[in-house]
């Protein structure tokens, strides 16, 4: 357990440091552009007529794979001894929490509206924030936690292996398809890309954290 909150505190700190904190204010500001110019409204009627059929498994992919993939891991390094396997449950443990954990502090004093998706919905609520704490809970909004979780996930991995490009493939493969089907269903597309940046951030500090220990 020590292991997988390894420097927890200091890497969620770096995440609003320096350049880190100029990309969660960029974040910030593409979502009033997004929103303000209706182009979340716009891309929601735009992406009605994909079924269901292509976003529901991303949607619960990621769910449940940060939790599976983790502890996956974990049980395996520990039971064939393998100290690498391990520190990459650990490195993907804690990007994930990290990642869950700051989603759950910006939708706290947000508030945003979730998308309807009832057949035949015509109003427009894609404005709708309500800011303040708690008013709309912290399972919901803005930033999306599947993509946040996805790709701190992807990018606290690729950090682990920089130079191996099946691993930033496949990892951005994943990360951009829980993203984007999200954005098409319980997600409005801002709140793709401030968790896509969110996450991002989060991976980065957690894995390079994590590096000294993988090597």
């Amino acid at each position: 357990m020590k292991n997988l909150f390894y420097k927890f505190f200091n890497n969620l700190a770096n995440c609003f440091t320096d350049y880190n904190l100029l990309w969660q204010v960029i974040a910030i500001v593409l979502t009033f552009i997004i929103v303000q110019t209706d182009f979340d409204w716009l891309y929601f009627k735009a992406t009605r007529f994909i079924p269901s059929l292509y976003w529901i498994p991303a949607a619960a992919m990621g769910g449940l794979l940060p939790i599976i993939i983790p502890l996956a891991l974990l049980l395996i390094g520990f039971l064939i001894k393998k100290r690498k396997v391990l520190v990459i449950g650990w490195t993907l443990g804690q990007a994930a929490i990290s990642a869950f954990l700051l989603s759950i502090i910006y939708k706290a004093f947000t508030g945003r509206l979730q998308p309807d998706l009832s057949l035949g919905a015509t109003t427009d609520i894609s404005h709708y924030f309500r800011f303040g704490f708690m008013r709309g809970g912290v399972f919901w909004g803005w930033p999306s936690s599947h993509t946040l979780v996805a790709f701190a996930m992807a990018f606290a991995l690729i950090s682990l292996y920089p130079k191996n490009k099946l691993v930033l493939i496949l990892s951005l493969i994943y990360a951009l398809y829980i993203g984007l089907a999200v954005s098409i269903s319980i997600h409005w597309f801002s709140e793709f890309i401030a968790g896509m940046i969110f996450g991002t951030i989060i991976g980065l500090s957690v894995g390079r954290a994590f590096k000294q220990k993988f090597n």
